[in-house]
């Protein structure tokens, strides 16, 4: 789109406009509205001169920063070159700016736990390890995300811990003071122990511990405003899980499950576990469901119909119905993009994974950010 030049139209306005594009690499916001921008001059040869100021000096996202700020500013017209000069928040400033995320609430607050937050907020669960609970999550939340949706996962399963090297993220969530900037990966925020731990180094954290860690990626991350949230939970009906249900009275749990029928009657206690807490069972998930091999054959090596058979348990046990959301088959592309951080909904789409996870991820963005009973952030003008 092209700019108009007028007598009221000076190139630092033209600028500023142009900044107006720019968003902050975390907060998903232009950083017009939250600060960032501080002198901004242009002289007559179409040279600008901007100064930004950073929230710490330490910031991860600081050369992309400047990279997206060059290249908006030399679009504005009459602008040649541009640089950018780096400048730091001052404390007056950087508690501005968390006064100005928080909404005016200057305490500490769950906002997924509000009576007015219309974020659907998933709590993926299993009742045994290694069924690709964490590789479900993250694949989930990708194909959200590529729908168009504002996503966020916690990775709840603090002794193990996965998603970070899943999702391929190697930036370091950004420091404001005691509140916390997920870093973004797939346009997905993520927030995970694994971030704040040395590679190698094991978490020994017991009950307790357990509860506040994800009491504090509640009420410590700032995620903004969530379409869909999904939390990793551990496997089993242990600490964590009950501490969810405590803190996220509305979520709702996705089961995943193997075909194998050992693993379904486990998966099963990890759903029933909803009637104690009075979580609703969005669904079940069957991974590693039988794979049909080139020549048209199917192998099922881990047998077969296990998803059903948990949907149809707890839809008797919990007297509600509980849909199979959809079979996941075994597909070497799905570990392949697992290790190598690129989700195979993005990486491979058309894999026989990739395309049952994304139309798995389709039925959950149709299902509405419900607003029955909420108190909505609406202000007569």
């Amino acid at each position: 789109m092209s700019e108009q030049s007028s007598p009221q139209s000076s190139a630092v306005d033209r600028v500023h406009r142009r900044l107006d594009e720019v968003l902050d690499p975390e907060l998903r916001v232009p950083i017009t509205q939250i600060g960032m921008v501080g002198e901004v001059s242009v002289d007559s040869d179409g040279a600008a001169d901007i100064t930004i100021k950073l929230t710490t000096d330490a910031c991860p996202m600081r050369s992309r920063i400047v990279d997206d700020v060059t290249a908006a500013s030399v679009r504005a017209e009459g602008v040649r070159t541009a640089q950018v000069r780096l400048d730091v928040m001052s404390p007056e400033e950087r508690a501005a700016l968390k006064e100005q995320l928080r909404g005016g609430d200057g305490g500490k607050v769950n906002p997924f736990a509000q009576p007015d937050s219309l974020t659907k907020v998933y709590a993926v669960a299993s009742g045994k390890g290694g069924v690709g609970k964490s590789t479900v999550t993250v694949n989930l939340a990708c194909s959200l995300a590529d729908q168009g949706l504002k996503v966020g996962i916690i990775d709840a399963d603090v002794h193990g811990f996965s998603v970070p090297d899943l999702m391929g993220i190697t930036d370091s969530p950004t420091r404001l003071d005691e509140m916390i900037l997920p870093p973004v990966t797939h346009e997905v925020k993520t927030i995970s122990i694994g971030m704040f731990v040395e590679p190698g180094k094991a978490v020994a954290w017991r009950g307790p511990m357990l509860h506040r860690a994800v009491e504090q990626f509640l009420t410590d991350v700032h995620f903004g405003d969530l379409d869909v949230l999904l939390l990793d939970l551990p496997p089993g009906t242990g600490d964590i899980a009950i501490s969810v249900a405590q803190l996220l009275p509305g979520s709702e749990l996705l089961v995943v499950t193997t075909p194998q029928a050992a693993a379904a009657s486990v998966a099963e206690r990890a759903g029933a576990l909803s009637a104690q807490t009075n979580q609703k069972v969005a669904g079940v998930v069957e991974n590693m469901a039988p794979m049909t091999l080139p020549d048209g054959t199917v192998m099922d090596l881990f047998g077969s119909g296990g998803g059903q058979l948990v949907a149809d348990r707890l839809s008797s046990q919990l007297d509600v119905d509980v849909p199979l959301l959809g079979s996941v088959p075994l597909d070497h592309t799905l570990r392949q993009s697992g290790d190598d951080g690129a989700p195979a909904v993005l990486s491979a789409p058309d894999s026989p994974a990739g395309s049952a996870l994304r139309s798995i991820a389709t039925q959950l963005a149709h299902q509405p950010r419900g607003i029955s009973g909420k108190r909505l952030p609406v202000h007569p003008g």
